[in-house]
């Protein structure tokens, strides 16, 4: 932004801020450092996913298409992988009180896998299952062991 409007005094001042800010040494380290990918592993965890809160203002017709995408887009995020497979049963749980009412939460075994089709894109998948629970009151996040 144009400093023109202001006096010589404070344009001076505000540039000096200005370069000041970009040679701080912290900002410097930031620039320089950057962590090393790290290469993904299988592993298997239980997520609870808040549909509700990514449903809201959404109208009825488009709510349980809109919720398996919003499952679609927690896993990309949390599992780190394009190619996300959601399961029949956890589908039929969604849509299972119709296309408006979907149900508020749902528990999801998500496992990423190691893709054996050797053209694929993407080296790893993501499973994405239903868990069924009685109640969502006090659960966390949990790795689960792969058998």
């Amino acid at each position: 932004f144009g400093s023109s409007h202001l006096g010589p005094k404070a344009s001076r001042a505000l540039e000096k801020r200005r370069r000041h800010r970009r040679t701080t040494p912290l900002a410097m380290a930031k620039v320089a450092k950057k962590p090393a990918r790290k290469t993904q592993e299988p592993v298997t965890r239980d997520y609870t996913v808040h549909l509700h809160k990514y449903l809201h203002k959404t109208q009825f017709k488009k709510r349980a298409p809109r919720a398996i995408r919003a499952i679609r887009r927690f896993a990309e995020k949390v599992m780190m992988t394009k190619d996300i497979r959601i399961d029949t049963k956890l589908n039929k749980f969604v849509w299972s009180n119709g296309i408006r009412n979907i149900p508020h939460r749902v528990r999801v075994r998500m496992s990423r896998k190691r893709n054996e089709d050797e053209e694929a894109k993407e080296k790893m998948f993501t499973l994405c299952q239903h868990v069924p629970v009685e109640s969502f009151k006090g659960l966390q996040t949990e790795n689960v062991r792969d058998d």
